[in-house]
């Protein structure tokens, strides 16, 4: 805790320093920040480079404010993504126009072999918005949209601890234009990373390399993407607390065509598909490979659907319709009902807005999303938002909101799969649908170089499918349904100075849970959560040539059984010092620490913290 107060300390004294009545007039005479319609996205954390390998898209939730990331080893290795008290197999990703998704297990979800650069920063939708965008997701979908290619590159090497070292290299160029106009542009990443890892028989070796080719008009944007990566990583109790040296093995392919048209009003359509292919091979002791069973995993999706934004009169339509068909093939997996299985999601939302005074406006959005597989029941859920707009003394800009949404998944095949009456993950065929209810009231406020977002919730999971502990089998980790009941109140605060950006979370979850099941004695996820968990992140530009940024997180962990060190409390910190060369900025040279207080807190219980870890890394960019 002293820890937590200290870097708060600090900061305030930043702030303090960035502060004065020059600022306040330059802020005062400056143009307004107008709130986004739905979502408030932009960045909110301070280091978006990866301290143990290269950055992947899911480097930058680490310290997302109100994105919970549970790792193994560490998140680039495995990362479960966790959205206000739901599990990792709640949160769907979203590329461009489309749903990606893993069907075996929400613990690949995050295996998206785009290269961060190529991306815009992740927007973390909740309630209406993921309800009405994720497939599969009852709780939130992180998305993300294609950037515009701009020639230049950057060539980037890293050395640290454990004998870690990472090369990287990105290029973008614009290749010419049609005889209509159209620019055609290319990029293309190749990354790779190796180390010993922070804890014996904890290394890894990750590879990738995608491209992309580009067509872009004035109004329209056109992205066809082929990537693949490779990572080999180890940690022991990755998945079982038996003290084994457990390893992951995956390959994963990702080919995507996105084509996205803009017109007025902010109205626009996109179109997509795309084919994902992911390979598990899963060592539960890397020393006596295939013991008890070989754990061999292939899964294969295919996916096209459409959205878009169409204002008719005075009625503004927002849509979208989805179609995703899965196979697996597995050696263990083979207790189940089925093998593959195909997904329809259509949603539709229309809205309305009424000017009543002044900047004031209320727009209310009410619609519905079908879900169904041809495996498993459908399911129906309403959406429903009222919303007040309004702009008040001092040209700051506020949203306030009620609303109520529903969404729903159906479980994945580890779950549906595995053998019931025996092995390390029992899994049971005749887990129903999963569906949530949520209800949710909020404000968002904005200015001049400032933000700040606040919402309280309760939501319904009826039923959820967690994974269990038993003192009847010690050895399984078993599937089971839960009804559990969410309240939370989360909040985010952004404010940018000319030399310092702070952004400052804070979420509250209290859950009630009814597993039906007196056999159940614990539970490795849905009851894994923070009571009260605080982020703070802070960029200093210190001068032209000097930065430094900090990420942090204080979180007081409800008690769990299944944890054997750590405790309950954490305090975590990640720090990063960049210096450009005064002579040449467009070399920048970087010391990055991770886990800077060496906190030994199990994330995921049962499963090892990993201990600090020391990078450096010279970057080149044209």
């Amino acid at each position: 805790m002293y820890r937590f107060l200290l870097i708060l300390s600090v900061l305030g004294t930043v702030v303090y320093g960035n502060i004065s009545e020059e600022n306040f007039e330059e802020m005062e005479d400056e143009e307004t920040v107008v709130l986004p319609t739905y979502t408030v996205v932009g960045k909110r954390v301070a280091i978006e480079d990866s301290v143990p390998t290269f950055s992947m898209p899911v480097t930058a939730l680490r310290f997302e404010p109100i994105v919970d990331l549970q790792t193994r080893n560490f998140g680039e290795a495995q990362g479960d993504v966790s959205i206000r008290g739901g599990i990792f197999e709640g949160t769907a990703f979203a590329v461009g126009g489309l749903t990606l998704y893993d069907p075996q297990t929400g613990h690949y979800a995050a295996e998206i072999p785009v290269a961060p650069g190529m991306l815009t920063g992740p927007a973390v939708l909740t309630g209406v918005d993921n309800a009405i965008k994720g497939v599969n997701a009852p709780v939130g979908t992180i998305a993300y949209q294609w950037k515009v290619i701009e020639s230049g590159g950057k060539l980037s090497a890293g050395i640290g601890e454990n004998h870690f070292n990472r090369q990287s290299l990105y290029i973008g160029q614009e290749l010419g234009k049609t005889a209509s106009g159209l620019t055609i542009s290319a990029d293309v990443d190749l990354s790779r990373s190796e180390s010993d890892g922070a804890v014996e028989n904890g290394d890894h070796l990750f590879e990738r390399i995608a491209g992309r080719l580009q067509i872009k008009g004035d109004s329209s944007q056109t992205d066809l993407f082929a990537g693949y990566q490779s990572k080999f990583f180890g940690w022991p109790n990755l998945y079982t607390p038996f003290g084994v040296a457990e390893t992951e093995n995956l390959q994963t392919t990702l080919i995507l065509l996105n084509h996205r048209r803009s017109f007025a009003e902010n109205d626009f359509f996109e179109i997509s598909t795309s084919y994902r292919r992911n390979k598990d091979d899963y060592e539960f002791d890397r020393f006596r490979p295939g013991i008890f069973n070989p754990f061999q995993h292939e899964t294969k999706v295919y996916g096209a659907g459409f959205n878009g934004r169409e204002t008719i009169g005075d009625i503004v339509w927002n849509y979208r319709a989805e179609v995703l068909s899965d196979e697996i093939e597995s050696t263990a997996l083979v207790f189940g009902d089925f093998n593959s299985r195909t997904y329809l999601k259509v949603s539709s939302l229309p809205e309305k807005t009424w000017e009543a005074s002044g900047f004031r406006e209320i727009t209310v959005r009410a619609g519905i999303v079908y879900d169904d597989t041809n495996r498993d029941s459908s399911a129906v859920s309403p959406l429903v938002e009222i919303a007040l707009r309004d702009q008040i003394s001092g040209g700051i800009n506020t949203r306030w909101y009620l609303q109520y949404s529903g969404a729903s998944r159906v479980p994945g095949y580890t779950a549906l799969n595995s053998n019931p009456n025996g092995g390390l993950f029992r899994g049971r065929s005749d887990l129903s649908r999963e569906e949530s209810k949520n209800i949710e009231a909020g404000t968002e406020w904005s200015g001049n170089g400032w933000s700040f977002q606040a919402a309280a919730f309760m939501r319904k999971d009826d039923p959820m499918v967690d994974w269990t502990y038993s003192s009847s089998a010690t050895f399984a980790r078993s599937a089971n349904e839960v009804d559990i009941d969410v309240v939370g109140f989360e909040t985010v605060f952004v404010k940018q100075w000319d030399q310092v950006d702070i952004i400052l979370g804070y979420t509250w979850l209290d859950k009630d849970s009814d597993y039906g099941d007196a056999s159940v004695d614990a539970s490795f996820y849905a009851l894994n959560y923070a009571k009260h968990r605080f982020t703070a992140a802070v960029i200093w530009r210190v001068g032209e040539d000097f930065e430094i940024r900090s990420d942090n997180e204080l979180r007081f962990q409800e008690e769990n059984s299944l944890r054997t060190a750590g405790g309950d409390e954490a305090f975590i910190s990640t720090i990063g010092l960049y210096y450009s060369l005064p002579k040449w900025p467009e070399i920048e040279v970087g010391l990055l620490v991770d886990n800077l207080w060496d906190e030994d807190f199990q994330e995921i219980p049962a499963v090892p913290a990993s201990g600090r870890q020391v990078s450096a890394h010279l970057s080149y960019r044209w």
